[in-house]
């Protein structure tokens, strides 16, 4: 028991902080009320009548009316989809009220295993977000379909399970429960019997499939894409995690759940899963979520619910985050709304870290570990041939399978059409959209090339390479020429890892990510303005995707359907097998 902290709240003490005047947004009761919040040790001591936790040295925050609502939650969030380095990620999503996220670190340990995301998780304890473990169900995310460069299995995922911040497994990979994985089934296993959740991966379980999942213990899911997918996700007993984030926005159809049929919400919670650093700081995080679940006829306080108390009990977390209760962690945002929603003022763990929507505290770059830093190691400089599909010289086409982009969600979809061949070259057809993709194995360990063709993009010159593809983060390289192609990849291997843009034989524009190939310390303001001149370069050159490497690094993606390319070829996902891209020759 924290001795200070009880004693503020009977009176016997003063607290270190309170915030008056404010419109108190009770989640647990969904009422809005005046009155005020004291803290003392990080945490909530007295809510509502709270003037006699006053004393000389107590720092008063004056609200000034505006509503004190619980700090955001995120519950499934990829950090490093940002491109941020984990301080530079806790600056921008504290700007906008995320006190806490739940994250699993995986890209980290795609590349550095364990030790990495140990690294990662100590160079966030400068920070003032609170960061809870969701421990990685497995690495590599596809066995058998991609090379990575650390790996799990159910004795490191059994000891990371056992960290303090530790409070779930994450991404249970549905076809690869239905399958019976024995290393997958154990970790889930191990992590039941620790009292830990399981955070499920369910794209288009449907019927029988979706009562496996349940019965096998999966709490939650974020990969519902319509209102019939969350109404049966409910249905079920499993929290629904509308997505709402930059490479996946499905939260407006998901919410008709609540708003249309009229469904309870208690287990419906706002993700983010992916964020775009442009989005992040342009358009907010959950902040700019909330915005959009009012505009599709959510009322307030449910929409706060959904981001915060509601996000803690699907971790089992409610009595220590997710509300303006005493005991419970002192993380606070002072807003303006409901119309034109805006967060002004941040309190995470006691501190006041954003005050009149400025961010006022910074955190220093860290000296990174080794096992953070020159993660690129490739086997041999690429050239142009080694990204070419070569067949019998004396053919004249080829009919393929292509997998396409859809142009709001990187989900792919196969076609069959007929390609030119040229000495033996199977060759790209702008015309069609297609274009040549491959993917290079970055980690010195087998120098595999998978090679396979992409449309949705548009691309009409040049090739753009980046050390971003998941769940593998080898470099991902597509492009209307190999010559292109090669160079961006040997530029990627150059600057240890980042996103590059290569046109008639010159790098036009490039991003570096020195850590681990995925990171940047940039602040987030820095690394957005440098991304938008990436992407309208790119655009210059006729792509059509609004943010072409954020869907790029999902065509690697062994996990999500149709179709995808990894270092150990295509991949047809459905079915979890390598297939050949050319179906026929035509002599």
């Amino acid at each position: 028991m924290d001795k200070k902290l009880t004693s503020v709240s009977m009176g016997l003490e003063k607290a270190d902080l309170v915030v008056v005047n404010g419109k108190i947004v009770n989640v647990y009761s969904k009422e809005i009320y005046n009155g005020g919040i004291a803290v003392a040790n990080g945490k909530i001591a007295a809510v509502g009548h709270i003037d006699y936790c006053i004393g000389e040295k107590t720092k008063i925050i004056d609200a000034k009316g505006k509503y004190l609502l619980p700090g955001f939650i995120d519950g499934h969030i990829h950090p490093e989809s940002t491109n941020l380095s984990i301080r530079g990620f806790a600056e921008i999503v504290l700007t906008h009220g995320t006190t806490a996220v739940m994250a699993d670190m995986h890209e980290v340990g795609v590349v550095g295993g364990m030790e990495a995301i140990e690294a990662v998780l100590n160079e966030a304890k400068a920070t003032d977000l609170k960061i809870y473990f969701v421990v990685p169900s497995h690495v590599p995310f596809a066995p058998g379909l991609e090379t990575s460069g650390g790996s799990f299995n159910s004795e490191i995922i059994e000891k990371a399970l056992k960290r303090d911040d530790a409070v779930g497994l994450s991404e249970i990979v549905a076809p690869y429960l239905l399958q019976g994985n024995t290393e997958l089934i154990k970790a889930m296993e191990i992590a039941s019997k620790m009292g830990k959740s399981l955070q499920g991966h369910l794209p288009e379980m449907k019927g029988p499939a979706m009562n496996v999942c349940m019965a096998a213990g999966v709490s939650t899911d974020h990969e519902s894409l319509s209102t019939e997918d969350a109404i049966e996700r409910l249905r079920a007993g499993c929290y629904v995690m509308m997505r709402e984030g930059s490479a996946a926005r499905n939260m407006t159809e998901c919410l008709k759940a609540i708003t249309e049929h009229k469904l309870d919400s208690t287990m419906c919670s706002i993700v983010t899963d992916d964020l775009h650093t442009v989005d992040a700081v342009e358009r907010g995080h959950l902040d700019d979520a909330i915005r959009t679940a009012l505009k599709n006829g959510v009322d307030f306080v449910t929409a706060i619910q959904m981001v915060t108390i509601n996000a803690a009990r699907a971790f089992n977390l409610d009595r220590e985050i997710g509300a303006l209760a005493p005991g419970r962690r002192a993380d606070i945002n002072i807003a303006e709304g409901p119309e034109d929603f805006k967060v002004i003022s941040v309190i995470s763990g006691g501190n006041l870290v954003v005050e009149d929507s400025k961010l006022i505290k910074r955190y220093d770059k860290a000296e990174h570990e080794p096992i953070l830093l020159n993660t690129i190691k490739l086997s041999k400089k690429i050239t142009a041939e080694d990204l070419m599909i070569k067949v019998d010289k004396e053919a004249k086409e080829a009919r393929v399978k292509i997998m396409r982009t859809l142009d709001w969600i990187p989900i792919t979809f196969g076609q069959e059409t007929i390609l030119p061949v040229k000495d033996g070259v199977v060759e790209c057809d702008l015309n069609q959209d297609i274009l040549y993709i491959a993917q290079v194995e970055r980690y010195g360990k087998n120098g595999n090339i998978g090679k396979a063709f992409m449309g949705g993009f548009n691309l009409k010159s040049g090739a753009i390479a980046s050390s971003v593809g998941h769940d593998n983060h080898n470099i991902i390289v597509m492009g209307t020429n190999f010559e292109d192609m090669a160079l961006a990849v040997n530029r990627i291997g150059e600057i240890q890892g980042g996103q590059v843009l290569v046109n008639n034989g010159q790098v036009i524009c490039e991003v570096e990510y020195p850590i681990l190939g995925l990171l940047s310390d940039l602040d987030a303001w820095e690394l957005a303005s440098q991304k938008k001149v990436l992407n309208s370069k790119i655009h210059e050159l006729g792509c059509t995707i609004s943010i072409p490497f954020m869907f790029l690094s999902f065509i690697c993606l062994a996990a999500i359907p149709e179709y995808a390319v990894t270092d150990h070829g295509f991949i047809d996902v459905m079915h979890q097998e390598i297939i050949d891209p050319v179906i026929e020759l035509i002599k």
